[in-house]
């Protein structure tokens, strides 16, 4: 089920897509272009909705959170289909029909910028997390995993405050953007997938 929330206890809203609002995201490519579009249907709100054929470009917004404050990011996405990939650690496997990332620093330099991706994983269970093929200053989470729930929508809470000590052993206590992508440039498959609101809470 999509949800579209306007109304928390303390809440911080970084994507409003239900209001077709696309105000502060940027387009960051790294190999061709996923095409992002809002779109609305009679019955439900507005959604972002990725398209993406061997190709891999995201959203990414910059915006400060306090995790101590609010360290509950909430969002729903639906997916076409998984990506066919023989191994989704290795960098030759390394797509995913969504994802969603969480950007955080712990020092002052470029360098320490890390990420946390929220993804729907291809061969992996839910819960599992790993390090991203390409650098080590990204772990992976999968939230949802495999085909059984694709073509609906599915609501998703996580206290990132928690995931990121329990990915990468640290205390964070802010983030500094969010990003979404479907990518598809290592296996050359294609697939698409659909993003409703994202936000933080404090519960």
């Amino acid at each position: 089920m999509l949800f579209s929330f306007t109304c928390l206890a303390e809440s911080v809203f970084v994507g409003k897509f239900s209001d077709h609002d696309l105000s502060g995201w940027q387009v960051k490519e790294f190999s061709g272009q996923t095409l992002y579009q809002i779109r609305a249907s009679e019955d439900l709100p507005a959604t972002l909705t990725s398209l993406s054929s061997n190709a891999a470009s995201g959203l990414f917004k910059t915006i400060d959170i306090n995790l101590i404050k609010t360290p509950i990011i909430h969002w729903s996405w639906k997916i076409k289909n998984t990506i066919k990939s023989k191994n989704e650690r290795v960098k030759s496997g390394d797509d995913f029909s969504a994802r969603v990332y969480v950007v955080f620093s712990n020092g002052p330099f470029f360098w320490q910028t890390k990420t946390l991706n929220y993804v729907w994983a291809n061969q992996a269970n839910a819960g599992e997390h790993w390090p991203n093929p390409f650098t080590s200053n990204a772990q992976m989470f999968a939230v949802k995993a495999g085909n059984d729930k694709t073509n609906q929508w599915h609501t998703e809470s996580r206290n990132v405050l928690e995931d990121i000590k329990k990915t990468f052993g640290i205390t964070i206590t802010k983030v500094h953007a969010i990003a979404i992508m479907t990518d598809t440039d290592q296996t050359g498959a294609a697939t698409q997938a659909w993003f409703g609101d994202i936000w933080f809470s404090d519960k």
